[in-house]
């Protein structure tokens, strides 16, 4: 498994309770610009629009031999899932306080892109002010383990 691109901060602004592996509907210059590490999926997110998903506002450079001339990097990119797989995505959306993001992009061993997605809710400032308190907790504990 290869990472192309990763939402580091999804972890820090959202409560991530479930993660899903979907497909990615991709162009061939798009898959070979991906090969380079030419990607991003900071500040991308998830619509659902006429029962489908679809990732919107991640960018991916366009391929430098490639011969399309109108090439869009962030145009909106269909993700594949199965029904069921679905239906729980929709139904945690429609639930209320619950949305969809983007975690990670990679290549998987057989070589298709694939992107991990959350169902995740989000922090409230004071939420984001304990998880700094326990991440930098759980740095002192592990050096004084260290140490001793």
């Amino acid at each position: 498994m290869k990472v192309i691109a990763a939402n580091s901060r999804a972890n820090y602004n959202f409560t991530i309770s479930n993660k899903i592996e979907a497909g990615i509907v991709l162009t061939g210059p798009e898959v070979k610009s991906l090969r380079t590490n030419t990607g991003s999926i900071r500040g991308s997110y998830i619509i659902e629009q006429n029962g489908e998903l679809w990732l919107s506002n991640s960018f991916i450079k366009q391929y430098q031999n490639s011969t399309n001339k109108n090439y869009n990097p962030s145009r909106n990119r269909k993700l594949l899932v199965t029904r069921k797989e679905f239906n729980k995505i929709s139904g945690s959306i429609k639930q209320g306080g619950f949305t969809i993001i983007p975690l990670s992009l990679y290549f998987s061993d057989k070589g298709l892109a694939k992107l991990s997605c959350g169902i995740a809710k989000g922090k409230k400032k004071i939420d984001k002010r304990e998880s700094i308190k326990q991440r930098d907790w759980n740095i002192k504990k592990e050096r004084l383990l260290k140490n001793n």
